[in-house]
């Protein structure tokens, strides 16, 4: 089998994979009393997420059991990004547990496959408004299996900007010099509350930029579809010597390629980087 051919049953496997747990999740919130916890005391996770992280997990392990899996709920264990050994597969059952919870519609489910570090194929459905992006390196990025391209924004002054802020709110400073920065500069901010839609409304031009702090399961899936879909992906900060840049989520930003590096400019100034 080709690699192409390879790389296209991975795709096909991961948005299988994405809308059938869409249903659960969906059903589960439609039809069930919605059972929420708390981890780390600060963050919200329902029992949907667990179920869905389960059945997406175990799927991956019957078809490929030598591959290694970095998920939000049942794998939560980072230095899996370090480790370039063998295949990995980054999964985010529910992204915007607090829009689930809330009955708003922004909520994905992420699932993005990563070799040598660099991740090759990714899938994020919204079940909620059946809308699915998938992108596999190389090959272009797709809504609903239509092509999509950033806005081609080249005006900060009309630009719209995404970010978000942590569920812990101990250190808030950095992150409000940031947003100030950022909304003289530019036309208005969207918090929309998923990393990985704010990612894709970038790749398809609902947005023009996206910054924060995020984990891998948050944004890696989202992140290729970006750059397939022509955006400029990278970050405002160092990433550490070694690190795959693709799983790196301190300081990401993500854009039209003509307004990039005026931003970065602009978030190194306001973090103090420069």
């Amino acid at each position: 089998m080709s690699e192409s051919v390879y790389l296209q049953d991975i795709s096909d496997f991961a948005e299988a994979l994405a809308r059938e747990a869409g249903v659960l999740v969906r059903r589960e919130r439609d039809t069930n009393t919605l059972r929420t916890d708390y981890k780390q005391q600060t963050e919200l996770v329902t029992h949907a997420d667990i179920m869905a992280d389960d059945f997406i997990t175990s799927s991956i392990r019957k078809r490929f059991p030598n591959h290694r899996i970095l998920s939000e709920e049942a794998l939560p264990d980072l230095s899996q990004a370090e480790n370039l050994s063998t295949p990995l597969w980054i999964i985010d059952p529910i992204d915007g547990t607090v829009n689930y919870a809330y009955g708003h519609p922004q909520v994905a489910v992420s699932i993005a496959y990563a070799e040598n570090g660099r991740v090759q194929a990714g899938v994020v459905h919204a079940p909620f408004v059946e809308e699915t992006f998938r992108a596999t390196r190389g090959e272009g990025a797709t809504l609903n299996d239509r092509p999509i391209r950033h806005s081609g924004a080249t005006a900060l002054r009309q630009s719209l900007f995404a970010t978000g802020f942590p569920y812990t709110k101990d250190n808030l400073e950095p992150l409000v010099k940031r947003l100030e920065a950022m909304i003289h500069q530019c036309r208005d901010l969207r918090r929309i509350g998923s990393a990985a839609l704010d990612i894709c409304w970038v790749a398809c031009g609902r947005l023009d930029i996206y910054y924060e702090n995020v984990s891998p399961w948050d944004f890696a899936a989202a992140r290729l579809i970006a750059l397939e879909a022509g955006a400029t992906a990278g970050h405002f900060s160092e990433v550490p010597e070694g690190y795959p840049a693709d799983l790196w989520g301190r300081d990401i930003l993500i854009a039209a390629p003509a307004i990039w590096e005026p931003v970065r400019q602009i978030l190194r100034s306001a973090s103090g980087y420069e």
